[in-house]
């Protein structure tokens, strides 16, 4: 049995997030929500939720136990750039660019 849980246009670069989702890959739930508890940056905040909201998932759909699910498949895909500017000297500007993520992850049983 199978549980997915997606957040889509996450406020957090997606270079950002690969780097915390490649920690917990592969590992149970309780392990992984202890790993990201650990992780000061805000990209694991925001991936707990998303894996919290999984295993709630797996609730819904009646899996016996769902804290011994496992975290078979985290995606994070890039997600629209918010494209804003900077004025700088003479007349000249900088471009800043906001990055989001799209997030999947899909927990497993077996």
């Amino acid at each position: 049995m199978e549980s997915k849980a997606i957040l889509k246009f996450a406020h957090v670069s997606p270079r950002k997030a690969r780097r915390i989702v490649d920690t917990v890959r592969g590992k149970q739930v309780e392990q992984a929500i202890v790993v990201l508890k650990s992780y000061p940056h805000a990209a694991a905040r925001t991936i707990e939720k998303v894996l919290k909201s999984a295993v709630a998932n797996a609730e819904h759909e009646n899996v016996r136990n769902p804290e011994e699910m496992f975290i078979k498949l985290a995606l994070i895909d890039p997600g629209p750039v918010m494209k804003r500017i900077m004025p700088r000297a003479q007349g000249r500007m900088n471009r800043i660019l906001k990055r989001t993520s799209h997030i999947t992850l899909v927990l497993s049983e077996d």
